[in-house]
């Protein structure tokens, strides 16, 4: 059997990034025949992720291209939307992939860069209203693919994505056997994944809990899709 042809995989992360959101689909994608994955950040070095850190990461500008862009959402989507140095790195890879992608608040990263403009796009069900600024239409599907465009709801919906993409790339049978692989059988303790089915007094504790940045995420978001209006 040939070996199969090389596929370029990069997740740019940024400060205060999820971890599953990115290591969820990176055990899924890194069973991709031929992939070769690739975790970087604008500054390079260390990042950390909810009290892990992810060390000797290059430098987003010293990759030349990809198949695969991958973004991550997390807390730190607020401050990734405003860095510059950062949109410009995901422009500049996404100009150049076959697929454009993101996990949980990642599309608003993608957004804040201007690749969502007229896509259905998936985000964390708390922001996901904010796709709209960006002139994309949000869709609360686990995993929605518009054009080249694949983008993932929240955290654990990574993994969904990650074998969609496997799917699309090297057909049904290889998505299912890494999804036998790694035993994904999911059947949670409790139907409190969606905010459809969590209990009252639960989504009152997690709204509130994220209401205490909701001003910020939004005020970034509006800053971020004005930039862009000047920018056109």
């Amino acid at each position: 059997m040939p070996k199969p042809a090389p596929f370029h995989i990069v997740f740019a992360l940024f400060p205060g990034v999820t971890h599953l959101d990115f290591t969820g689909p990176h055990q899924i994608l890194c069973r991709l025949p031929g992939a070769q994955v690739v975790v970087a950040s604008a500054a390079g070095g260390e990042v950390e992720a909810d009290g892990l850190v992810f060390a000797h990461l290059p430098r987003l500008a010293d990759i030349t291209q990809c198949d695969l862009l991958c973004i991550p959402g997390g807390f730190g989507t607020t401050q990734a939307m405003a860095d510059e140095d950062y949109l410009a790195q995901v422009r500049r890879l996404a100009a150049g992939a076959r697929y454009v992608t993101s996990v949980c608040t990642g599309s608003l990263v993608l957004g804040a860069a201007g690749l969502l403009q007229g896509k259905r796009a998936a985000c964390h069900w708390a922001w996901r209203d904010q796709l709209a600024l960006f002139g994309a239409t949000p869709d609360p599907a686990r995993v929605v693919r518009d054009g080249n465009v694949f983008t993932g709801g929240g955290v654990t919906a990574g993994i969904d994505f990650a074998l969609t993409i496997v799917a699309e790339i090297a057909g049904p049978e290889t998505a299912q056997a890494i999804q036998l692989a790694v035993e994904y059988a999911p059947d949670p303790p409790f139907h409190a994944g969606r905010p459809e089915t969590a209990p009252p007094a639960v989504l009152d504790r997690i709204t509130a809990l994220y209401g205490q940045g909701m001003d910020e995420r939004w005020a970034a978001a509006r800053k971020a899709a004005e930039a862009l209006s000047v920018g056109a």
